[in-house]
Formats: C-alpha cells, structure tokens, sequence
C-alpha cells in the first residue's frame, strides 16, 4: 500500500473549505471539572454542530472534493450514526444522492435522524464491519462512491481542523485528550497539533469493550465485547491510515468503562448542561478513571458528539443518582396488615427522604403467605443522607435490605 501522508497544510486547506459553511464551535475552560480532576480541563463543544458532532467537518471536505460525475453517481457510507448525518446533511446541501448503511443496532434518534437530513437509510449488520462490507458491495454493484469514515485524507484533514481551533483559543494546551473509533478524529487532530505545538502530547481514549486501537497500539490481541454505551467509537478495524498516524504521533491510548462514561455524561448535563453521547463523553471518562496522567495539566477534551437517545440518556442518568446513593430501594418484610406501609413511609417522611414509589410482593413463595415484601424507591440528598434514613428505619427495628441494582 503506497504511504498516504495528512499534513498541517492539508489541515489548513480544510479549515479554509470549511469557513462559514459549518459552526466554529466553542472551547472553554470549565471551572467546576478542572477543580473536581485536579486538572485544568477546557471542552470543545463539537455537540454543538448542526448534526451534532464533528463528524462533519471530513464529510463535508470530502464531497466537496468530488468532481460532477463523481457527485452525479452518488455517494454510499456506512456509519453508528454521526458520520451519517454528517454525509446526509452536507450531500443533500450539495445536491448529491446518499445512501448510507448503519448496523441493525443503531439507535432509533441517529436513523431518524439521517433520513430526515435526506439519505437512504439501509440496516444490515451487527456491527459495523459488516455494515461496510454491504456498503463496499453496493458502492461497486451501484457505481457508487464510498465515503469511508477514517480512512481517507480528506476525511482525516477535515477532522483536524478541531485541533486548529482548540490550539487558536488556547495555544498553551498541554495535552489533547481524544476519543478512538477508527482514529479519524485523534488522526487528523495529532497531526495539526504537533505540527503547530511538537510539546504537546496526544492521549486517545477507546471503551473496554472495543479495545482495537488500544490493542494494536501495545501489541496485543483485541477481546472485543458486544456492546457499548460509545456506539460511536465502537469499531473492530483498524485503518491502515489511522494507524500510521497514530503510531507517530500518539503516546498512548487508555481505556475506560460504560460506568466511567455513563458518569462523564451524567457530570456533562450536571455541570455544564451540554448533552454529550457515550463517544462524546469518553475523553472526560478517562480524565476521571485516569487521574494521575492528566492533573496539573493543562487538558483539552473534544465533547465530539451529542446524539444520545433521550430514553438512554434519562437512564444514565437515573442509574448515576443510584450509583451516588441519591436513589435507592429498600425491600421491607412485613406482615401483611393495615399501618405497615405507613409506618415505614412516616419514618422516611420524617427524615427528609421522598418516596418515589412503592411495590408489593405478595406470591413470592419464600415469605410467609401472612407476610408481604415491600419495595421503597426513595430520593435522598446524597450517600450521607441515604445512611442517615437506614439507620432510622432499622433503629425502628424495620430491617431494610438495600436491593443491590441501588448500588449495596
């Protein structure tokens, strides 16, 4: 394979294409995070694009690249969704057909989404290796051209114009801190960043469960999971390109868990009130799973996309109040006689504790059939609180069991 090559040039090339046609999004400092990590942590909200991520900066540069027959034919894409959009929006814009191929799996927001920008909406595949695979198929059945999501120059260039913004607002960064799919993003980024600031270190972040990069990057064999809150990041190839790259200019690639994600969103809505989905929220996932390789620095972090399905974001947040003890259940064996219920709510009432719902189990065959449990869901002030309400309860001689989905 001839060696292709992405330099500042052709990053700066793209930012010129890109003026005015995409938002220039903003980078801040966060206050509030950089005192919780011990770092200083600034956030670019690429969530805030019109499709919500910054995927697409390389769509965008890459049809408009194409010449007239080339735009004539159409273009074919496999994405998880943000890439979709990207391509869908800016072809429709362009006037160019679009077809795109998502995995059976991708959240119902992103399909909706990319068809109502305007493309053709195949699903085939678990995942999205197969998802190219059909789409490199239909490209050459369809005479179509495929518009990879990483492994492409112009693709990768345009993704770097990131890491030309983030260093125009802030030239003393330290460290860019950047999730990995395919490496498109952390590509493109490392190659403007060290050109314009050689100090400065590159981290990339991927999930556990779709470890390719990582793996690859130390030498390893990748155990790839199935599923992941980061659908955007959750790639099984490696880009020849991408690697290349990285290999240069990246010093290392951590790994984080859905829990660790599932908290960087919920801290996201919390502290900044920006939405962030599960790939967005990786790289302030590894800040705080990671605390010893970023405090003291100066850290920036791409918040690189927003489409979370409003029912899974609603959820990671509840199961974050669940995790801080702010949300808990307790199950109460009780006879089953009139004052039980309320005497158990008077005591939480008493306390400060608000009950959110109560269940009885009244044909579970290992309780008396006198006897009924009783499930409390209650929302208290935090872990001290929570505590403070269990004692009272058993102090009453109630002996609550905490059920272990509320954090026990």
């Amino acid at each position: 394979m001839p060696r292709m090559s992405v330099t500042l040039e052709k990053v700066r090339a793209a930012a010129a294409l890109l003026a005015g046609q995409i938002v220039r999004t903003p980078c801040r400092k966060s206050e509030t995070l950089s005192a919780m990590t011990g770092a200083e942590v600034y956030l670019k909200f690429e969530n805030q694009q019109f499709t919500a991520s910054f995927k697409e900066r390389g769509a965008l540069v890459k049809l408009s690249r194409l010449d007239a027959e080339q735009r004539h034919r159409g273009v074919i894409a496999m994405s998880a969704g943000n890439h979709a959009q990207g391509v869908a929006h800016h072809a429709t814009r362009l006037g160019i057909p679009a077809t795109i191929v998502m995995p059976l799996n991708t959240p119902f927001n992103k399909v909706q989404q990319t068809r109502l920008l305007g493309a053709r909406v195949i699903l085939h595949g678990q995942h999205l290796t197969e998802a190219e695979q059909h789409a490199q198929h239909l490209a050459v059945s369809d005479n179509l051209v495929f518009v990879h999501p990483y492994d492409d120059e112009d693709i990768i260039a345009g993704q770097g114009t990131v890491a030309l913004e983030m260093l125009e607002d802030f030239p003393d960064l330290e460290c860019l801190c950047v999730p990995i799919g395919g490496g498109g993003l952390l590509a493109g980024m490392a190659v403007a960043a060290k050109a314009l600031r050689p100090q400065i270190e590159l981290i990339g972040v991927q999930t556990e469960a779709f470890p390719g990069m990582h793996a690859e990057f130390h030498g390893t064999r990748a155990a790839f999971g199935t599923q992941t809150i980061a659908e955007g990041i959750a790639v099984r190839s490696i880009s020849a390109l991408t690697r290349q790259i990285i290999r240069e200019h990246v010093s290392e690639i951590l790994l984080v868990s859905d829990a660790d994600i599932e908290n960087a969103i919920s801290l996201l809505v919390a502290i900044e009130k920006t939405v962030a989905e599960g790939a967005g929220a990786a790289g302030l996932a590894a800040v705080i799973a990671h605390p010893q390789r970023f405090q003291g620095r100066k850290v920036g972090l791409v918040i690189c996309g927003g489409n979370i399905d409003t029912r899974l974001l609603g959820l990671v947040l509840q199961r974050q109040l669940v995790r801080e003890r702010k949300l808990v259940t307790w199950r109460f064996e009780s006879a089953d006689q009139p004052g039980a219920l309320a005497r158990i709510a008077t005591i939480i009432g008493a306390v400060g504790g608000n009950i959110l719902d109560v269940t009885h189990h009244r044909l579970f065959l290992d309780i008396s059939a006198k006897a009924t449990d009783m499930d409390f869901t209650v929302e208290t002030r935090d872990a001290e609180h929570t505590q403070q309400l269990e004692d009272a309860l058993s102090d009453a001689g109630l002996k609550p069991r905490r059920l272990s989905s509320s954090g026990s």
